[in-house]
């Protein structure tokens, strides 16, 4: 546009001075000034016109460039949005990465410290039921070992100790002698301890036939000994001698009585060779030395029990202390062939079984030896 416009200002004519419309003063050629006049303004008029077209040709070609330029940055601004915006993108996916990766990191790492803990718990439980185990087997052991001392020191030759050696003693009198007077005694440790090593003396012209069902019983929990009394063994045991010989009159100290055997916590004491430290003058004594707490029936009563650590005393009568020594006695020796510690042939174990049961049925039942 530049190019033709400087094309048509070349084509142009030349034009004359500029001439004034009124004639000066003292002229005398009017004609000529008005034909002058005539000239001069349409050469004026064209000269404006061209001015125009140059004005709109400028205006029209700065437009065009103006729009042309402002395309290309609003190409270019779109570009780089674009650009930005995959950026974000890009950069959003790696932050949420980032977080997945955080929170599985930390779900792991506290999975792990409970897993430890848990461990570590699981180990000192295990620990510490392992060292209790190893104490009480290390003071039953050495209440073994005092009981073996005693019985060896007191037993001479010109006087032999009838408890160390029962073939001595009269064979009604050894179905009974065998029963532990105090449940955490030396006394009562050794008596089962002997019985592990001495094969129980038979009564005089008895006969004796092994029931093959209480055998096979005894049999299967012999493989693997336990104290649960939900096995068959233990079960027809509780139902046929411990339930009977540990039911009295009192049921509710009967069930305490039970309870406390069970575990292992009931001690009994004789009361005339007992002498109260001042400490337990307060302790609750339920009964008394002529009245029995288990049945309620006046009787002499020389013992008495304490369930567990709680220092409430219980008197109770000869017949009473002879049902609760006997399932006492089967509880020991049951005790130790689970700890392992009796070493004798199965058929031996099993009949001096029965004869702890016998002692049970013939407690229940009222009889009981004289010296209790």
């Amino acid at each position: 546009s530049q190019a033709s416009f400087e094309e048509d200002g070349q084509k142009q004519p030349a034009v004359g001075r500029w001439k004034p419309l009124m004639p000066s003063k003292g002229s005398k050629e009017e004609p000529e000034s008005g034909c002058q006049d005539a000239g001069g303004a349409d050469e004026t008029q064209s000269t404006e016109q061209l001015n125009v077209s140059r004005l709109r040709s400028s205006s029209v070609e700065i437009r065009e460039k103006g729009s042309e330029f402002l395309k290309e940055e609003l190409h270019k601004a779109q570009k780089e949005l674009k650009l930005k915006d995959k950026e974000c993108e890009r950069l959003s996916k790696v932050r949420e990465q980032l977080e997945q990766e955080l929170e599985e990191l930390t779900a792991s790492l506290f999975e792990e410290a409970h897993k430890m803990v848990r461990e570590a718990n699981t180990k000192q439980a295990a620990s510490e039921k392992q060292l209790r185990e190893a104490r009480g087997k290390i003071d039953m052991l050495q209440a073994e070992v005092t009981a073996l001392k005693t019985l060896v020191i007191t037993s001479t030759p010109s006087s032999p100790n009838r408890e160390l050696h029962p073939q001595l003693q009269s064979p009604s009198k050894a179905v009974f002698r065998k029963g532990h007077g105090r449940n955490k005694s030396t006394s009562s440790a050794m008596v089962s301890a002997a019985s592990q090593n001495v094969t129980p003396e038979p009564v005089s012209h008895e006969c004796k036939e092994v029931d093959s069902i209480l055998f096979a019983e005894f049999q299967a929990w012999k493989e693997s000994p336990t104290l649960d009394k939900s096995c068959s063994f233990l079960d027809r045991i509780y139902r046929e001698d411990v339930g009977p010989c540990l039911d009295f009159t009192k049921q509710e100290l009967s069930e305490l009585v039970r309870v406390a055997v069970e575990q292992n916590t009931l001690t009994i004491e004789p009361v005339a060779s007992q002498t109260l430290p001042v400490v337990k003058v307060s302790a609750e004594e339920c009964g008394g030395p002529k009245k029995c707490a288990l049945s309620g029936l006046p009787r002499t009563c020389k013992h008495r029990i304490m369930l567990g650590d709680s220092g409430n005393y219980y008197y109770i009568s000869p017949s009473c202390r002879a049902r609760i020594t006997a399932v006492c006695n089967f509880f020991t020796y049951i005790r130790y062939i689970q700890q392992g510690l009796v070493r004798q042939d199965v058929e031996l174990m099993y009949w001096e079984v029965m004869r702890l049961r016998r002692e049970m049925s013939l407690a229940k039942l009222g009889f009981y030896p004289s010296e209790m």
